[in-house]
């Protein structure tokens, strides 16, 4: 039963909010729709331009993490060869007995 009188007052509250909002509204309705449209219009672009920059940020981190891969690669190869040719060079000569 309770349940009941808070949704009725919800809708009470709701209602009164409508109404005074209709009377003391500062614009006419075609006047605030036109201010609504802009706005939307406005985030639209907004939104746009963050895309843009996010998009632009994500290609750069990529294209960063793509040259330090290549860096540690090259950095791994080039010990590798070196441990090769270190094992080349201590199978060649005779050790001393």
């Amino acid at each position: 039963m309770e349940d009941d009188n808070r949704v009725s007052y919800f809708f009470l509250g709701l209602g009164l909010g409508v109404a005074v909002g209709v009377l003391f509204a500062p614009k006419s309705g075609a006047e605030t729709r036109d201010f609504l449209r802009s706005k939307a219009d406005e985030s639209t672009d907004y939104v746009k331009r963050r895309a843009d920059d996010l998009r632009e940020s994500a290609v750069e981190a990529v294209d960063r993490g793509k040259d330090t891969i290549r860096r540690h690669k090259e950095n791994l190869s080039a010990a590798v060869d070196a441990g090769r040719q270190a094992y080349r060079e201590a199978v060649k000569t005779p050790q001393p007995e």
